[in-house]
């Protein structure tokens, strides 16, 4: 029972479980970073250059008769996406960070050390 209660403990710490949840939010962004340079940029962009080129998908762009650089240019344009959209997530989550709530007013001052022990002076010699 000590095994399981162990693994149970770490599968269900908030690191595993946050890492877990990055994980799968990470691949469906990447889907969406795909579907976003397949679907949107390349058929915007890069047609008149595809065309030019007599192709119809990045990924066919060949060199020296087989050397597909068209799948390293397409990796390359998914990586600048998703970098600079955690850029400005990142960006934006730090300025959330780094305002700063309404002072609170400041507590009223109370005696100074000078005051309360004249007060205890005063009290000693009444005694």
């Amino acid at each position: 029972m000590g095994f399981l209660k162990e693994f149970k403990e770490f599968a269900v710490k908030g690191n595993v479980v946050d890492m877990a949840v990055g994980v799968i939010i990470g691949g469906a962004f990447g889907k969406i970073v795909s579907s976003f340079i397949e679907d949107v940029i390349t058929p915007l962009l890069l047609t008149p250059a595809l065309e030019a080129a007599n192709l119809k998908n990045i990924e066919e762009l060949t060199i020296f008769g087989g050397v597909k650089y068209g799948m390293f240019l397409s990796a390359v344009i998914n990586f600048v996406i998703i970098a600079f959209i955690l850029f400005l997530m990142i960006k934006g989550i730090n300025k959330l960070k780094n305002e700063k709530p309404a002072e609170e007013p400041a507590a009223p001052a109370g005696p100074t050390q000078e005051e309360l022990l004249s007060e205890i002076r005063d009290l000693l010699k009444n005694k």
